[in-house]
């Protein structure tokens, strides 16, 4: 598939270039079209991708100009749209189709008067079982759930006391409890700012009752997380440069996980292809879509690479939609949408 010429990327090179001063996300009347963009190219790399992507699939740019979206999920309210972090402009963004984007929340992850550097907002999004969005926020450190009045409820914001780092993704089991990354990512010196509390970067569950606990501190990264189809698996991304990998680990009757093996290593392909392991989902046969560097890689739950989604910009993060069927992809600003021939898990 040949990279096809993108406006919204001609226009964000003119705003580098100071040519272009007006902002390119802004509230739309309506986006009334099918004929999107196209970037990027799918590398096919095993014979099994074809039975879950189609031969013709394309990565269509439905929206851009923002700063580093990120979390995007997909809300089935109202004939259905996707929320999306835009984490620089502490916003969430709404995109719906033959309508655009709107921003959604402002404030999203920092309520403080200060500068909290450059990555303030919110990060990854979920729904829980009653719909309820639950936010990962950067600049508040914490965990937050959006209620039915339109008030957040703080979920968890510490661990033995120690303010968290700045959660970055999370994930509900099917029991109700919640399962989170907490890496250095949103601080505004990183690991070695002076409100940093935590000596580590953890990965933590929030039991159904309000119960933390910390199923491991070993990963020096950790970012995104999912679970397999039976939930008998748990799986975390490293974006870490110098272990760039997916592990998986068993997950224990009351909650907790066992040692943890390497599902798949992408060190080698850092600095060769922009971006690092991020965010991913899991498809209802197990396979993970799972951002890392050149775009979104499909890992089966072997192991094994079937093939990569590569949009040419570091990419951040997934969210199945519509039918289950549809990939919508964080792609530094682009958002981005490819129709498969699977769907995500739980639908």
């Amino acid at each position: 598939m040949v990279l096809s010429f993108c406006p919204f990327r001609f226009a964000r090179r003119l705003v580098m270039l100071g040519v272009l001063m007006l902002p390119l996300v802004q509230t739309v009347p309506s986006q009334d079209t099918t004929n999107f963009p196209v970037i990027g190219e799918v590398h096919r790399l095993a014979p099994e991708l074809d039975a879950i992507l189609p031969t013709d699939a394309r990565i269509e740019v439905v929206a851009s100009g923002f700063d580093w979206s990120e979390g995007p999920v997909w809300v089935k309210d109202d004939g259905g749209y996707l929320l999306f972090s835009d984490i620089p402009r502490n916003s969430i963004y709404k995109w719906k189709e033959k309508e655009g984007i709107s921003l959604w929340m402002k404030p999203a992850g920092y309520t403080g008067v200060a500068d909290y550097g450059r990555e303030p907002g919110s990060n990854g999004l979920t729904l829980d079982s009653q719909g309820r969005l639950t936010l990962c926020e950067h600049g508040d450190r914490r965990i937050a759930r959006l209620e039915p009045n339109g008030g957040k409820r703080t979920l968890v914001d510490n661990y033995q006391g120690k303010r968290l780092n700045s959660p970055n993704d999370l994930v509900y089991k099917s029991d109700g409890a919640l399962y989170f990354t907490d890496p250095i990512y949103g601080l505004p010196k990183r690991e070695n700012d002076p409100m940093r509390e935590l000596d580590f970067c953890g990965v933590f569950r929030l039991s159904p009752q309000g119960e933390l606990s910390l199923l491991t501190d070993a990963m020096t990264r950790p970012n995104g997380l999912a679970f397999s189809p039976d939930e008998k698996t748990f799986y975390v991304a490293n974006s870490d440069p110098a272990r760039a990998v997916w592990m998986r680990y068993p997950v224990n009757a009351d909650g907790s996980i066992g040692q943890g093996t390497v599902l798949y290593d992408a060190t080698s392909m850092v600095g060769k292809k922009p971006g690092l392991p991020d965010g991913f989902k899991v498809d209802r046969s197990g396979n993970l879509w799972a951002t890392g560097p050149g775009g979104v890689y499909v890992i089966s739950p072997q192991g094994k690479l079937l093939g990569r989604l590569e949009t040419g910009e570091a990419t951040s993060n997934i969210a199945w939609g519509n039918d289950g069927s549809v990939l919508y992809i964080t792609s530094d600003m682009y958002i981005c949408r490819v129709k498969t021939s699977t769907k995500g898990n739980g639908w």
